[in-house]
C-alpha cells in the first residue's frame, strides 16, 4: 500500500543534505565579467524617485487642508464653487509652510504648526524613501561611504518641492489674496532642503556617523537640552488644555456664534486643532516668564495682563484675565521641574554606562544643555509667531529672544543641580553597606 505525506513510511529516510544541488538560472548567468550571483541591485532613477515621493508628501498634507476648507464653507449657506475651495485650501497650505499671504483683512503669516508638523514629517519621509531608492546607504566599490547620493536626493527633493510651492502659489493667488510666486518657490525649496535632507541623511546613516564623531559631552548636552525643551513644551500644552477646558462654556459660545451646522463646527474644531502647537508654544512662554503678545494691545505674562481687542477664536477663551495669583504662581515652577527631570535622566543614563565618569564631563554636559534648550524654545517661539491681519494684530506670538534667554538660564541651573544631586546620591548608595 503506498504511503502518503500525512502517513510517511517509517522505513523511508529522507536526507536532504545528501541530495544533489543545482544552480538557479540567475546564478548561472554572469554580468559583464562579474562572477555569477553578484549582479548589482537595480536602483530607481533619482528624478523619478524624488518626484513620486515628494508629490505623495504634498498630497497627504494638501488634501486634509482642502477638506477642512470645504467643511468651513458650511458657514456660508450659499455654498462655494470648487475653484474657490481649491484656492482657499491652497492658501492655507502655503501658510502652513510660512508663506505670507496678503489678504483684504491684512497680512497673514501665522502658520498652523499642527499642519506644519505633518508636512515636515511627510517631506522627511520623502527624503528617507528617495535616499533608500537610490541606495544612499550603500558603500562605493572602493569600500568607502560617500555622502553624494544623499546630497543629490536632497537637492532633487528641494527642487521638486519648490516647483510645487510655486504652482500652488499661482493657484492660490486671486482677487483678495496676493501671494509671491517666487517667494513661495524659494520658501518651499528651503523647506524641502531641511526636512527632506534630514530624512535622506538619516537614511544614509550620515547623522549617526556625525554623532559618533562628536565628543560625548556634546552628545549628552544635545539630548538633555532637547528633552528639557520638549518637557517644557509639554507642560505648556497641558496648562493651555486645562485653561481651555475650564473655559469650555465660553469656547462653545464662540463656536455657536458662527451659526453654522455640524459640518461647520467640525471644520472650526479641526482648524483650531491645527493651531494647538502654536498655543502650546505661547503657554510655554508664559510659564518661562516673558509671555506673549496678541497684537499691539494684548500682552499676556505672569506679571502683567493687558487685554485688548481679540479675534473670535475658541482657543483664546482660556486666556488669563489677571496676573498670576493664588496657586497660579506654582505653575511657573514647571520649567524648572522639567530641567530637574532632564538633569536626573542625564546623570542616570551617563553613570549607568560609565560608573566612573568624572564631575567635569558630567557637569559640562548639564551646563551646555541650557543653551541647547534655549535655542530650541527660541526657534519654536519664532515658528509660532506671525500676523493675523491688520488693525493692531500684525504681531502675534511669544517674545522669542527673551524666551530663549530665560529658558537657557532656567534649564542650566536645573540640570546642573539635578545632575550633581543624582551623582552624589548614587555615590552614597554605592558606598553604603
Amino acid at each position: 500500500m503506498p504511503t502518503t505525506p500525512e502517513e510517511p513510511d517509517e522505513r523511508a529516510q529522507t536526507r536532504l543534505a545528501e541530495r544533489e544541488t543545482v544552480r538557479l538560472p540567475i546564478q548561472r548567468r554572469s554580468t559583464r565579467g562579474r562572477p555569477p550571483g553578484r549582479r548589482p541591485a537595480r536602483r530607481a532613477p533619482l528624478i523619478l524617485a524624488a518626484t513620486v515621493t515628494t508629490l505623495w508628501a504634498a498630497v497627504v498634507t494638501l488634501v486634509p487642508t482642502l477638506v477642512v476648507v470645504w467643511l468651513l464653507h458650511a458657514v456660508d449657506s450659499s455654498g462655494a464653487p470648487l475653484m474657490q475651495i481649491l484656492r482657499v485650501g491652497a492658501a492655507g497650505w502655503l501658510l502652513a509652510h510660512w508663506v505670507a499671504l496678503d489678504t483684504g483683512v491684512g497680512p497673514l503669516s501665522l502658520a498652523p504648526l499642527g499642519l506644519t508638523a505633518v508636512a515636515v514629517w511627510r517631506v522627511y519621509r520623502a527624503g528617507v524613501h528617495t535616499a533608500r531608492a537610490v541606495g544612499a546607504r550603500a558603500r562605493q566599490p572602493g569600500g568607502a561611504w560617500s555622502p553624494w547620493p544623499a546630497t543629490r536626493a536632497t537637492g532633487c527633493i528641494a527642487v521638486v518641492y519648490g516647483l510645487l510651492g510655486a504652482i500652488v502659489a499661482i493657484v492660490a493667488g486671486h482677487k483678495g489674496v496676493d501671494v509671491s510666486v517666487v517667494g513661495a518657490g524659494f520658501t518651499f525649496a528651503g523647506f524641502g532642503l531641511v526636512a527632506g535632507g534630514l530624512g535622506a541623511f538619516v537614511e544614509a546613516r550620515a547623522i549617526a556617523r556625525l554623532a559618533g564623531r562628536l565628543p560625548g559631552v556634546l552628545r549628552d548636552a544635545t539630548r538633555t537640552g532637547a528633552v528639557a525643551a520638549l518637557l517644557i513644551l509639554g507642560a505648556g500644552a497641558a496648562v493651555a488644555g486645562m485653561a481651555i477646558a475650564v473655559s469650555a462654556s465660553d469656547a462653545g459660545q464662540i463656536i455657536d456664534d458662527y451659526h453654522t451646522g455640524v459640518a461647520g463646527q467640525v471644520g472650526l474644531v479641526v482648524l483650531c486643532g491645527f493651531y494647538i502647537p502654536d498655543v502650546a508654544a505661547w503657554s510655554a512662554s508664559y510659564l518661562v516668564g516673558p509671555g506673549f503678545n496678541i497684537g499691539a494691545e494684548t500682552t499676556i505674562s505672569a506679571a502683567e495682563v493687558s487685554m485688548g481687542r481679540l479675534p473670535a477664536v475658541p482657543l483664546l477663551a482660556g486666556l488669563p484675565s489677571t496676573p498670576a495669583t493664588g496657586w497660579a504662581p506654582l505653575l511657573l515652577g514647571l520649567p524648572l521641574a522639567a530641567a530637574l527631570v532632564a538633569g536626573w535622566l542625564l546623570a542616570r543614563r551617563s553613570l549607568r554606562s560609565d560608573t566612573g565618569r568624572g564631575w567635569l564631563p558630567l557637569l559640562g554636559a548639564a551646563a551646555l544643555a541650557g543653551p541647547v534648550a534655549g535655542v530650541l524654545l527660541g526657534l519654536m517661539s519664532v515658528a509660532a509667531s506671525g500676523s493675523v491681519g491688520a488693525g493692531g494684530l500684525e504681531v502675534v506670538g511669544p517674545r522669542a529672544g527673551e524666551v530663549a534667554f530665560v529658558a537657557m538660564l532656567m534649564v542650566t541651573i536645573g540640570t546642573v543641580l539635578a545632575t550633581a544631586a543624582t551623582k552624589i546620591a548614587l555615590r552614597v548608595r554605592q558606598g553604603s553597606p
